[in-house]
């Protein structure tokens, strides 16, 4: 069974820091690919970025680019995304989602069959 654990969120003051951690498990495929979205109250699941296990190719929304940096350890399973100069208009649930491979669609959430169950991230002004 595909499993995936998202960690790292908190309360945040506005300009602050966190790093989220998305461990996944129980897949028996070898190239995978997992994405990071959000999701604020009344408003549409996001998706922010996606890395790919095979090359490490990366993909941003213009929303994030140049705050939020997607990695991996391979060998743990983990996806990280250290978000940066965070603001209070990226408090929302993240969560993390596996398919088998990025593409510049990865934003499309019914593209993932496997979700976490979501962090949440609350940045204050």
């Amino acid at each position: 069974e595909v499993r995936l654990v998202e960690s790292g969120g908190g309360l945040v003051q506005a300009g602050g820091s966190l790093r989220l951690s998305c461990a996944a498990s129980g897949f028996t495929f070898d190239d995978y690919a997992i994405a990071w979205f959000r999701q604020a109250p009344g408003k549409e699941r996001e998706g922010l970025s996606c890395i790919s296990r095979d090359d490490g190719s990366t993909y941003y929304a213009d929303s994030v680019k140049g705050r939020f940096t997607i990695s991996s350890d391979i060998a743990l399973h983990t996806v990280y995304l250290q978000m940066n100069s965070l603001q209070p208009e990226d408090t929302a649930v993240y969560y993390c989602a596996l398919r088998t491979y990025c593409t510049d669609n990865y934003y499309h959430a019914f593209l993932y069959s496997y979700w976490g169950q979501g962090t949440q991230v609350t940045v204050s002004s």
